[in-house]
């Protein structure tokens, strides 16, 4: 008898979370259908009235955030706080978040002395919304949210890692939603090609370089349009002005936390040779504070990887490595893992950044020192590799912002993370991105730009 749920597990304890229904590949074409004849309707609705029911959902956000937090860290392992917090903020501050995609795709007229321009902001259509497990509500609703509101209905395809808040999200928009608006598909790479290959207008995906490499390929077969947020391997830049506590605070914050299953986190570090030693003992002092445990348990600021197959890649990069580096911390994992998904943070110095841990995404609690002489090193070496999501500089103010400028990156922080004040856009360069998301200019890559034009 064939498999028809999909389990979902416990990366700390391999305990079964629960399951849901798994969407047979050759029923996808009926779900796209039934959003397709919800479109209509649902644009017709006007964008105000299409906020007003979504933005109902963001006391619910609100008030479930503990109990879909717990779920969420069962389902997927990060600290129970971080995703208690990561609920919230579907809730908090939704009805501003409405209010800015409904400014953003307003109509504009355009007039000269013989013609006047109506620009106008429309629904594609259909919607598929793939989505990682790394961040299973936020990603879903960063996703859906703006597609939502410009008037297109919506098939998520969450991993199939997380599918269980990935429903519970879907769950509480569709307290609000008409029927077909927003629906949730899931499976594994079946229902995602079968998704890709449907009769969606609009494709929105993150995870992987070589999975938006795919998705990109089989959509161009119908040229529909693709929104990708992929990999990245994010550099940052100590200069010798730096502060140097600062600086390595923030490099074991943002390499350890989420256990570097976080898009931006910091996999390369460039340290000017000169504060090297002072980065490198702070640094290790900094990853000793981040106690590694079950997501649930008080105190665990690190939970485990997704899954063993996660966790044997990064340690496969390490070993791989280690013969050409300085271990500072961590390494004996490689010979003694830890039991189950867990792994502490690694921190490794005299990195070459030719070595393949230098170049291809870890996506593990791993830190990587290399050091260099000048900034115009500093930025050839950031600049290196296929990726250019986020990058970060610490120094000087004025010195390290003239280097940010010159970094290869979507998404650049001086002195400081890389997300950008309100209203900023999440945005990659190179192979990091093809299209982008949030912010005025994000939120209308789910719209059509059509004109419509008479005489004055």
């Amino acid at each position: 008898m064939p498999h028809d749920t999909l389990d979902s597990f416990d990366p700390a304890t391999g305990a079964r979370v629960g399951s849901v229904p798994i969407t047979p590949a050759g029923s996808v074409p009926a779900v796209v259908a039934r959003a397709r004849a919800a479109q209509g309707p649902w644009w017709e609705l006007g964008a105000a009235a299409r906020a007003d029911l979504l933005a109902q959902a963001g006391p619910v956000f609100e008030a479930e955030a503990e109990a879909l937090g717990e779920l969420l860290t069962r389902e997927m392992g990060k600290p129970l706080k971080e995703a208690i917090g990561e609920v919230r903020s579907c809730g908090y501050g939704l009805r501003e978040e409405l209010d800015d995609i409904v400014a953003a795709l307003a109509p504009e007229v355009l007039q000269d002395k013989r013609t006047r321009t109506v620009l106008y902001r429309d629904p594609f259509g259909v919607c598929a919304a793939i989505t990682p497990w790394n961040f299973p509500i936020s990603m879903p609703h960063w996703m859906c949210l703006p597609a939502l509101a410009a008037g297109n209905t919506v098939v998520l395809k969450p991993s199939e890692e997380t599918p269980l808040i990935a429903q519970a999200y879907a769950d509480v928009l569709d307290r609000f939603l008409p029927e077909g608006v927003l629906q949730v598909v899931h499976g594994a790479d079946a229902q995602g090609k079968a998704l890709v290959s449907a009769e969606v207008d609009l494709i929105a995906f993150t995870g992987s370089r070589d999975a938006g490499s795919h998705i990109l390929g089989a959509a161009a077969q119908g040229l529909k349009r693709v929104m990708l947020e992929l990999g990245g391997k994010d550099a940052l830049v100590v200069l010798d002005d730096a502060d140097v506590a600062k600086a390595a605070l923030f490099a074991a914050r943002n390499s350890f936390r989420n256990c570097g299953q976080v898009c931006v986190s910091t996999e390369r570090i460039f340290v000017h040779r000169d504060v090297a030693p002072a980065f490198e003992s702070a640094l290790v002092a900094a990853a000793r504070e981040f106690s590694v445990g079950n997501g649930l348990a008080e105190g665990t600021k690190v939970g485990p990887m997704i899954n063993a197959r996660q966790k044997a890649h990064v340690l496969d990069q390490v070993r791989e490595a280690l013969p050409a580096v300085r271990p500072l911390l961590g390494s004996e994992q490689v010979d003694a893992p830890p039991e189950g998904n867990f792994l502490g943070p690694i921190v490794l110095a005299d990195v070459d950044p030719g070595l393949r841990i230098m170049e291809q995404e870890t996506f593990g609690p791993v830190a990587c020192v290399s050091t260099f002489g000048d900034d115009e090193e500093a930025v050839a070496l950031a600049n290196r590799g296929i990726y250019g999501l986020g990058a970060v500089v610490f120094g000087s103010e004025d010195r390290a912002a003239r280097v940010a400028r010159r970094l290869d990156a979507g998404m650049i922080g001086v002195n400081r993370g890389v997300g950008g004040a309100h209203g900023a856009p999440w945005v990659g360069a190179k192979q990091s991105g093809y299209g982008f998301h949030s912010g005025r200019d994000g939120h209308r890559q789910f719209a059509q730009v059509r004109i419509v034009s008479q005489r004055r």
